[in-house]
């Protein structure tokens, strides 16, 4: 039987001045910025739900990002934080110094409303990531389950999928034309799920597949990423009903419905 260790990788913290490239329209409700710079030299991002901490201008319009201590984070004294997020690094080119960062476009969220307005020049600093869940590679089957937020990782997913696994992903998104073109073949199932207006925080589209969930054959990873609550309850659905051990599940919450505005693990 495999061993299937998972286990963390912690990295040395850097904090990265860059600037937008360019942005490109994905969907109707996601929006890619392309950011970099020099300072995006030796970047690496193992796993596929990796996040960075996105920093932005603080009300002086300045960029304060903290040092980091034995004791986590810190920041100067007397001067304001600037206000951060945490993204999924869509992918990364070393060559040309380019980092894609995709953005749901909703509300007025902070990080939403930059990405609406990013212009090529703009600034914006970086960090991390801090570190990295490495799932073991020796499962049969990958079941990852997620709302629109999670599709940069999702996307990360399929793309390094191991040799000889099968992945059966299910993907909630607003409406038909935010589909997106990912890895497809005689290993990977996706099953687009469409809100068509419903909301996000309320829908049981993600639920319901759990519901009627036939176990694939063999041992299967759960990936789960989607409204912090929803994430929560579908993770102890999947322990408690289909009786999945704890470590075979990787459950987290990326937005709240009244919260934070992403990644919430």
């Amino acid at each position: 039987m495999a061993l299937h260790e998972n286990r963390l990788l912690r990295h040395t913290v850097k904090f990265r001045p860059l600037q937008v490239l360019r942005t490109e329209e994905i969907s109707p409700c996601m929006r890619r910025v392309i950011v970099g710079g020099e300072a995006l030299e030796g970047f690496d991002s193992p796993s596929p739900d990796d996040h960075v901490k996105l920093f932005f201008p603080n009300a002086e319009g300045q960029f304060v990002v903290p040092t980091m201590t034995p004791e986590g984070p810190r920041y100067p004294e007397g001067q304001t934080p600037s206000p951060s997020r945490d993204y999924t690094p869509r992918w990364w080119d070393l060559e040309t110094n380019e980092l894609a960062l995709d953005f749901v476009m909703h509300g007025d969220g902070l990080a939403s409303t930059w990405a609406a307005n990013a212009q090529p020049g703009d600034a914006i600093a970086v960090g991390g990531p801090r570190g990295s869940h490495m799932t073991a590679d020796d499962f049969d089957t990958y079941v990852l389950i997620g709302d629109e937020t999670a599709l940069p990782a999702i996307g990360r997913w399929l793309e390094t999928l191991p040799d000889g696994a099968n992945a059966d992903v299910y993907i909630e998104i607003p409406e038909s034309g935010d589909r997106q073109e990912l890895p497809e073949d005689d290993r990977i199932r996706v099953s687009w799920l469409e809100r068509n207006g419903f909301d996000a925080a309320s829908s049981t589209l993600l639920e319901d597949v759990l519901t009627d969930f036939e176990e694939p054959d063999g041992d299967t990873f759960y990936w789960i990423a989607a409204e912090s609550r929803r994430a929560r309850m579908m993770r102890k659905y999947i322990e408690g009903h289909l009786g999945v051990p704890k470590d075979w599940i990787r459950s987290t919450g990326y937005w709240k419905a009244h919260g934070s505005e992403h990644h919430d693990d």
